[in-house]
């Protein structure tokens, strides 16, 4: 088995492609070892040290490693990790996967709320997962939208850029309603 790795614009976070599907669709965020529970690949990688978070892709991995780790020293445990689970034919999460995407939302914004979430899909979403990340609608309010940014896009150095001079003006563009955009955490 092969495993690619990718930079992302965040430094803290790499990207490693399997050459299998990771996820059949969605996404999954993994913020610490213990919330890594219903996952074993997860867990595998978070036993390696030095792993701050986890995010699955259909066919990626992120990982983002703690301030103190040189990638050097944790990166061939990762691939190690990635390898000895595929090869062991484990589930990557066990049982059924909670929906990860979008927040549901109903009420007076619904038309609204349908165009974000499909700009967001077909125009935001592809661009930012090839970076390993994603970005997913939180909530719409008097204007403003509410995005919650994962995997590589959490705590990237470019992410306001990208929210700001890319996704928020996209969606002021093609949406009059939105007047900014701004993000939340999980």
């Amino acid at each position: 088995m092969f495993i690619q790795t990718e930079s992302t614009p965040n430094p803290a976070t790499l990207k490693f492609l399997p050459g299998q599907t990771v996820l059949e669709m969605g996404t999954a965020d993994y913020a610490s070892a213990e919330a890594a529970g219903s996952s074993p690949l997860a867990r595998r990688i978070f036993a390696t040290g030095g792993v701050s978070g986890v995010f699955f892709g259909t066919d990626f991995v992120t990982v983002t490693k703690a301030e103190n780790v040189a990638w050097d020293h944790i990166k061939p445990s990762i691939l190690g990790a990635i390898m000895e689970h595929y090869q062991s034919g484990a589930p990557v999460i066990e049982g059924e996967q909670a929906a990860s995407g979008h927040a549901v939302t109903e009420g007076p914004d619904s038309d609204v709320i349908r165009q974000i979430k499909e700009l967001l899909d077909t125009r935001v979403r592809p661009a930012v997962a090839q970076d390993g990340g994603d970005i997913t609608f939180h909530g719409f309010d008097r204007g403003v939208v509410y995005l919650h940014m994962q995997g590589a896009c959490a705590g990237c150095p470019s992410s306001t850029l990208t929210l700001k001079m890319g996704i928020e003006n996209l969606l002021r563009h093609y949406i009059p309603e939105v007047l900014e955009v701004r993000p939340v955490a999980a």
